[in-house]
């Protein structure tokens, strides 16, 4: 690799791996060290709109993930309790048409292996396990990554994609402080032959209500409807992914719903809860030879279905930025931020926005449920408020945009 630089990356999720892989392809030394035994496909769906597949493709991961994605031909909105039906947006060859790429619905623990799968093709020896990362010291030539069992790796530069717990956000800033939103989350998945024909079709659904709402879609090239449901629960504080809930219990956060939301949560093999926490997100990312990445810097509520795509786009961005400036760390992290900032913000701000639109008193009566819909999910509305999110192009994004 010559002088080219040696990055670090503490964390292997899919914001540490798509950095990794785009940084490998672009020539550029790149080690990932992970606090977990192995790595495992966990997780549930995740929607990943065209400003998301786009980079995937460029990656080269098309014909890996399209043989175990869902394309979804729409979106829609539905009244929780009646079930009134509103299109939210045309998908499929919409979606490439008017953005130039698909919109995939795919499990997270598919993607996460298919992206490791392609790390570790360029670079056999990439990923490190069982590395707990406990912070970092640096110089002006190079950074030093500690870990829990007393080891250290050295390189030129350091990426924290440690997720919302972040260690290494917690030595470099003064994070924002987490809040419970008062939400608490359900998800799990349901066989498809499990289910009434009307949800075996190719179509994302959010029903909204008064004080929950619940996203569905299809994932596992259709084999499964990915459920999510989340209810006003001040009482649940625990924020782990594994917690293990009961179909009754799901069921009664869902008493008075519509009957096909319950038969979707009847089918569930697992539901498991966690409690939503919400971050005011950080103003600055980088620090010398470091820098944060995904849910690290901007960890975001997932009304806007952007979480895991603002981390694939930092990967690319970040790749591009390494590649214009080698010999410069200090550069390109903070060419990266300049160029992330802004728009990150403004995701997780729009993010939090959505909770009030999803969650709305005017939704208990029927009648004012409909026009409560049929205003705030005008085409219009809609487009302002998808349409930035869909087109942006971290392929492309011209550089020169950055603050130096």
């Amino acid at each position: 690799m010559g002088n080219r630089p040696h990055v670090l990356i503490a964390g292997g999720g899919i914001g540490g791996l798509t950095a990794a892989l785009a940084l490998l392809q672009k020539g550029i030394d790149v080690d990932i060290y992970e606090q977990a035994p192995e790595m495992l496909e966990l997780g549930a769906g995740i929607q990943m709109a065209a400003n998301g597949t786009r980079v995937l493709i460029e990656l080269g991961l098309r014909e890996q993930l399209e043989a175990v994605v869902s394309e979804a031909a729409g979106k829609e909105v539905r009244i929780w309790n009646t079930g009134e039906a509103w299109k939210l947006f045309d998908l499929g060859e919409d979606s490439i048409k008017r953005f130039g790429a698909p919109y995939w619905l795919v499990h997270r623990g598919q993607l996460h292996k298919i992206l490791l799968d392609a790390v570790l093709a360029l670079k056999s020896d990439a990923v490190h396990l069982n590395a707990r990362c406990t912070g970092f010291e640096q110089t002006e030539d190079s950074v030093t990554l500690k870990f829990a069992d007393g080891k250290i790796a050295s390189g030129s530069a350091l990426i924290g994609a440690d997720g919302v717990q972040s260690v290494l956000r917690d030595q470099m800033f003064a994070s924002p402080k987490a809040t419970f939103t008062g939400l608490m989350a359900w998800r799990g998945l349901a066989p498809m032959d499990k289910l009434p024909e009307e949800l075996r079709r190719p179509v994302g659904t959010n029903w909204v209500g008064t004080n929950g709402h619940v996203i569905t879609y299809p994932i596992c090239s259709g084999e499964y409807l990915n459920f999510v449901g989340l209810v006003e629960n001040p009482e649940w504080t625990r924020e782990s992914w594994s917690e293990e809930g009961s179909v009754e219990e799901c069921l009664a956060d869902f008493q008075d719903w519509h009957p096909l939301v319950r038969e979707t949560i009847s089918a569930l093999d697992t539901p498991f809860r966690w409690a939503l926490v919400g971050r005011e997100p950080l103003t600055k990312w980088t620090d010398g030879r470091v820098a944060l990445l995904g849910d690290a810097c901007h960890p975001t509520l997932p009304f806007l279905a952007q979480g895991a795509i603002m981390a694939i786009e930092d990967g690319m961005v970040l790749a591009r930025c390494f590649e214009a400036h080698p010999d410069d760390t200090a550069l390109a992290l903070t060419r990266y931020e300049g160029m992330r900032l802004e728009r990150t913000t403004a995701i997780v701000n729009g993010s939090s926005a959505n909770l009030h639109r999803f969650h709305n008193e005017a939704l208990a009566d029927p009648v004012q449920a409909a026009e409560y819909v049929e205003s705030e999910w005008q085409p219009e509305k809609v487009r302002v408020r998808y349409d930035w999110l869909f087109e942006y192009d971290a392929n492309t994004v011209a550089l020169s945009e950055a603050a130096e």
